[in-house]
């Protein structure tokens, strides 16, 4: 076989040569290393993982509609809305005010740009990066509110608010009406609040922008939102590190655009989670604690479990010896378009070669996506179900049972 070469671009002398099942699974790791940050992979992995089990695992009609309510508008939520917020609107309204070659370093990172040690500049940028962030912060306030309107939706389109009634535990399925207007009334109040601390965001937001380059307190809060390790952790930069990495309401830089970070996504899932456990607290003893089962270890998992799943999975494939033509001393493997060069420059039948590096990187990425998907997804999702309809049938142990007339007598 014979390697194509045109306008530097490597082409296959046989396009069948790497199968349609490798193609596919190509394409995936592609989109995980593309344009969009974190955004794309990230809104493929949660579906898989969030949706797919739920909806198999769905106990009613009303159960199914809450959760492709909640999967999809999170993952389209978190995912592709910083960006639209803070690339597409946020950023051309702050920066106008800003000299034209500052403009293009609102994308760098805070951390980066306190270590560049420019002062002068900082002054000038650190505020509008925070005032981004603040206005950014929609986005888990939101979050927090999903929780609440499908709560909502729930009561008034299948007019249930009891939990056991959603999962369908109780076949009584009888509804209390002082619940239903407990939830509905929570349901409002945590809406409001929440538009009313992003209220406070944006007059944060405005302040930092026309007062922040002249005030020494307002920079100080400039440098806590978007890069608090920096601040708090001057003398150690392990911990400056850690604290930037996952809590920073910075935006991440994605070749000069605003993309979603780490630390905004730690945001959502903790933001986020104060409406989970506060919206299913609203409908019962079950929802709460099917919540406390599930909810800690998908979000430990969407902040950072993935990522240490796959670098002990680097890890153990280098210890082992395997993938040793990608994985390198340090565990970094090189991008899917670097490895036509790669194949080039081992020499021999080129599409062979690069069938097998492709085959190991695919194999790098994809087991611990597969992990994602059986192990968080399909076993968190039915466990989480099968240990509420535990704890609900032993809670319900003693309930006597009339045989003739199927009425439930409880103690």
């Amino acid at each position: 076989m014979k390697v194509n070469n045109i306008n530097n671009k490597v082409t296959f002398t046989n396009a069948d040569t790497i199968g349609l099942g490798l193609k596919a699974a190509s394409k995936i790791v592609a989109i995980q290393e593309g344009g969009a940050g974190l955004s794309n992979i990230r809104f493929i992995q949660d579906s898989a993982t969030g949706l797919v089990p739920k909806a198999v695992f769905a106990r009613s009609k009303a159960d199914l509609s809450e959760n492709t309510f909640l999967e999809l508008s999170e993952s389209l939520l978190v995912y592709y809305c910083p960006a639209i917020l803070g690339e597409g609107i946020f950023r051309k309204l702050y920066s106008k005010n800003l000299p034209k070659d500052l403009r293009s370093k609102i994308s760098i990172s805070a951390k980066d740009l306190l270590k560049n040690g420019k002062a002068l500049e900082n002054k000038r940028l650190m505020p509008v990066k925070a005032a981004l962030a603040l206005s950014a912060f929609a986005i888990p306030l939101i979050e927090f509110t999903l929780n609440y309107f499908k709560n909502l939706m729930t009561l008034k389109v299948f007019k249930q608010s009891n939990f056991e009634n959603i999962a369908n535990l109780n076949k009584a399925k009888k509804e209390d009406l002082a619940q239903a207007q407990k939830v509905e009334n929570n349901a409002k109040k945590n809406i409001k609040k929440a538009a009313g601390i992003y209220a406070g965001c944006l007059a944060l937001s405005g302040l930092l922008l026309k007062k922040g380059a002249s005030s020494k307190l307002l920079q100080n809060i400039s440098e806590l939102i978007v890069a608090p390790g920096s601040k708090l952790f001057k003398k150690n930069q392990k911990k400056a590190d850690f604290v930037n990495k996952y809590f920073s309401l910075d935006f991440a830089d994605n070749n000069g655009k605003l993309a979603l970070s780490k630390g905004q996504l730690t945001s959502c899932v903790l933001v986020g989670g104060a409406g989970y456990f506060g919206a299913s607290k609203d409908r019962g003893k079950q929802n709460f604690l099917e919540t406390l089962f599930r909810y800690p270890i998908v979000g430990f998992y969407i902040i950072c479990g993935n990522e240490l799943l796959e670098k002990g999975f680097r890890k153990l494939l280098y210890k082992n010896g395997k993938c040793k033509d990608l994985i390198d001393k340090d565990l970094n493997v090189p991008k899917l378009e670097d490895l036509k060069d790669i194949a080039l420059k081992k020499g021999g039948n080129f599409d062979e070669v690069y069938k097998k590096l492709l085959k190991q990187k695919v194999f790098i990425a994809g087991l611990p996506l597969l992990f994602g998907i059986g192990v968080m997804g399909f076993f968190i999702a039915g466990s989480s179900n099968l240990f509420t309809k535990f704890r609900y049938n032993l809670e319900h142990r003693n309930d006597k049972k009339d045989i003739k007339g199927g009425i439930n007598i409880s103690k």
